[in-house]
């Protein structure tokens, strides 16, 4: 919030009143009319901002201090122009006639002058014309009008073209086309006198022209590139740069819509371009000595427009690959050719899309990069572009991308799980190809311990990232081990942890506080359980034997911010899973996701708002798997009846008992399952009722707190509903009812300890007894035929109700 001072500011701009702001307005003008503007004109400037921003009314300038601002955009002190800038934005769109002036004046056009030009555009005919200005100034000759102006142009020209790329005609795209091919390819190899204009070319002032120099400081033999240094700069060098930094979204806006030369004629002339040598015209620009790169596409003019644009910008790629391999003297300059060496794959990628003639005269170049740069890890971010490239044209091509993948999906994760940019570039790619990643790199699936990665350490950056890709990672030879991973997520958590402790405290270094676990971490021991933790890819087993054991080693991980962070996705993530496997799975995987179900409800780690949400997403996926295939209680029945019979699991286990106690009462029926006996239908009840009469018969356990109502009236529920369906089970039943209600008069009870729940458990057990009173209508309420659950009445034509609708339509609607 705004300090006591700022909001006081504030509100003083917001109350200020009309006269005496048109009092303001006339010192204003005349400060601007004066010849220099001192520190008392900024100051003015800043409080009009801040007076016309205070408010969400827009207001208007006089004609004449409108017409001075506009004037002082193009001012040589930048604070004016952007304080200049920033009060036009805050009034209301200029006239015609004041935006025709801007634009007849683009030859003093600065960055904060073309943000307000494109911020006061109101219509797509406005950027047009806009457009076709800056175009007819890219035309003009160097000596026709100041050369600074078209350093702006290229980047207001961008801007424009990502808001509304359709405002440029045919004509003025090959216009455009044309002049990136000039910058990209002929700027000047000459280093310019004066001294540059700014950027990351900085550098003493120099008397006499000198060719440029490469980054390892040895003389350039080519063409110029954004890698070339000097000590001054030239204006078409400075294109050059621009061009470069625009190529990219170029290509991608207009080309990859606009491709004219038929694919089998753009080979067959790429060939023989690829085999001439014979110099064009501008070859030699100063003397330059032409290069490989260069000579063998030398004769790309006799190509159109755009397609020549092609080949330059391949050109040009190629050239920044081979100036990226030299030794830089500046730490600097290293991260600049990484940064382009980026862009340029990333290039090199949109042109081989667009023209597939190209792919066989790229991939040498991009596997012998990825051969010089896959060793290092800090050449990461430079390799996702490749694994792009790879991705798109490798099956073209017709090469090995294992090693690839190895690198991308095993040692990124495996040693960068800790840096969040690596992280979330990597997602991103997967996330923008994971319909081509499923169907070209079968492998991707077996490193989901590895991508998981990412999430365990960093949780809330990462979830939604993971909610998108899980589905990807689900197949039904992955499914019970992932099922197991996600589990064990806030284990894997803990464990990175660890390990990035072990790194940073090594052991022979004393620490203020001792940790059991990372002493347990570096334990030899236990080191095969870590290890399996920290598996690169799946395949070595869906889980471990010794899982307590972890859990017990890792017990004080539970409240570190990191593991709980971890916790709270798991269940989002468990969401999807269940979403997604069962679309795909057979009744087979189902069953055995069942049982892992019910086994690790209770082999997790020892977080209790964990296990507890857990517990209740299993409860939701439980009762859907079974509503889908409700043969899957008779096939997991002995596992069902043993979860369902222990008394353990209704004070541990609340949630995950109670449902597993309705879904035996509900499908355990031959109408479910023909295999439904009557020897499962008794066991099972015999089973519950023990349960049920132990828990009703005696106080919790110490530590525990009393059964809540649901649980034990979905146990009577249960009972009752087997009961009908094996008539010799209902006197059994309707004496635990009847001594239940003859308890209960007595007064209180111990394993109930409040008095309206206890009245609620009452009233149930009564309707349940007077329905079995009924048998045949005791079946009919508590296990009703799917045609009574899901009625279609206003469907069937053999009942009254569909004609009575149709009346009462056709008389409450209009003829």
């Amino acid at each position: 919030m705004y300090s006591h001072a700022s909001e006081s500011l504030i509100k003083q701009a917001r109350e200020i009143q009309e006269s005496e702001l048109q009092k303001f307005y006339s010192r204003l003008m005349k400060m601007l009319q004066g010849k220099e503007l001192g520190h008392d004109t900024v100051d003015s400037l800043q409080r009009l901002h801040l007076i016309l921003s205070a408010t969400k009314y827009t207001r208007t300038l006089p004609l004449e201090l409108q017409k001075r601002f506009v004037a002082l955009l193009s001012s040589p002190a930048e604070q004016h122009q952007v304080l200049s800038a920033a009060v036009l934005r805050e009034t209301l769109p200029l006239t015609g006639q004041e935006l025709n002036y801007n634009q007849d004046n683009l030859g003093q056009l600065n960055s904060h002058a073309a943000g307000l030009l494109l911020s006061q555009a109101v219509s797509k005919g406005d950027l047009s014309s806009l457009c076709t200005q800056l175009l007819r100034n890219l035309e003009s000759r160097p000596s026709e009008g100041p050369t600074h102006s078209l350093m702006h142009t290229l980047p207001v020209l961008n801007n424009i073209l990502t808001h509304s790329p359709e405002c440029l005609s045919e004509d003025q795209m090959t216009l455009v086309s044309k002049k990136l091919v000039d910058w990209l390819r002929y700027a000047s190899v000459m280093q310019g006198v004066g001294t540059s204009s700014g950027g990351f070319f900085t550098g003493p002032r120099s008397r006499q022209p000198v060719p440029i120099a490469e980054l390892d400081g040895s003389v350039s033999g080519d063409f110029f590139t954004v890698l070339c240094v000097g000590q001054g700069f030239t204006e078409d060098q400075w294109m050059n740069v621009y061009s470069f930094s625009m190529l990219r979204h170029w290509l991608l806006t207009y080309h990859s819509s606009c491709s004219t030369v038929d694919a089998a004629n753009r080979l067959q002339l790429s060939l023989s371009v690829s085999h001439s040598f014979s110099n064009d015209d501008r070859s030699e620009v100063d003397g330059s000595v032409v290069s490989m790169v260069s000579a063998t596409s030398s004769s790309s003019r006799l190509l159109p427009p755009k397609e020549r644009l092609r080949e330059k910008a391949f050109q040009y790629c190629q050239r920044l690959i081979e100036q990226s391999d030299r030794k830089a003297h500046k730490k600097t300059d290293t991260e600049l050719q990484k940064a382009c060496l980026v862009e340029a794959v990333c290039i090199l990628d949109c042109v081989c899309v667009e023209d597939a003639s190209l792919v066989y005269r790229t991939f040498p170049c991009i596997k012998a990069l990825f051969g010089r740069l896959s060793s290092e890890l800090s050449n990461a971010r430079v390799l996702l572009p490749i694994a792009q490239f790879y991705l798109n044209h490798g099956e073209m091509a017709a090469v090995d991308c294992e090693n690839v993948w190895k690198v991308v999906f095993g040692r990124f994760p495996t040693e960068l799980f800790n840096d969040p940019f690596l992280a979330h570039e990597l997602l991103r790619f997967l996330r923008l190809n994971v319909e081509s990643i499923e169907l070209r790199v079968p492998q991707y699936t077996r490193y989901f311990p590895n991508l998981l990665k990412f999430l365990a350490w960093d949780s809330p950056a990462m979830v939604d990232d993971f909610v998108d890709l899980l589905p990807s990672m689900v197949t039904t030879g992955t499914a019970v081990e992932l099922l197991h991973t996600l589990l064990d997520l806030p284990c894997l958590s803990a464990t990175l942890v660890l390990q990035h402790r072990s790194t940073c405290l090594p052991i022979s270094e004393p620490v203020g506080r001792s940790f059991v676990s990372l002493d347990a971490f570096r334990n030899p021991s236990f080191r095969g359980l870590f290890l399996f933790v920290l598996r690169t890819e799946a395949g070595s087993g869906d889980t471990i034997d010794r899982l307590s054991t972890l859990h017990e080693l890792l017990v004080e991980a539970a409240d570190w911010p990191r593991v709980t962070q971890c916790a709270r996705t798991v269940p989002v993530l468990l969401h999807v899973f269940f979403n997604t496997i069962v679309t795909i799975a057979d009744e087979k995987l189902l069953a055995h996701l069942i049982l892992v179900m019910l086994e690790r409800s209770s082999l997790l780690l020892n977080i209790p708002a964990y296990i507890k949400e857990i517990h209740r997403v299993f409860s939701c996926h439980l009762l859907r798997l079974c509503k889908l295939h409700p043969s899957l209680v008779v096939n997991q029945s002995h596992e069902l009846l043993e979860f369902a019979g222990s008394t353990a699991n209704v004070y541990s286990k609340e949630e995950l008992y109670t449902h597993v106690v309705w879904v035996l009462g509900e499908y355990l029926s031959v109408s479910c399952d023909s295999r439904c006996s009557v020897s499962l239908i008794t066991s099972c009840f015999e089973a519950l009722e023990a349960v049920l009469f132990e828990i009703t018969s005696s106080a919790p356990p110490t530590g525990t707190v009393c059964p809540a109502p649901k649980v034990i009236n979905t146990l009577m529920s249960a009972l009752a509903k087997l009961a009908s369906r094996s008539h010799d089970l209902i006197p059994r039943v309707s004496l635990f009812l009847s001594k239940l209600r003859t308890v209960t008069r007595s007064g209180s009870v111990a394993w109930c300890s409040d008095e309206e729940d206890l009245i609620a458990i009452v009233t149930r057990g009564e309707e349940l007894w007077s329905l079995l009173k009924a048998p045949g209508v005791a079946q009919s309420v508590l296990t009703p035929p799917p045609h009574v659950i899901a009625p279609q009445w206003h469907r069937d034509t053999n009942v009254a109700l569909p004609l009575q609708l149709r009346a009462l339509t056709s008389l409450t609607h209009s003829q």
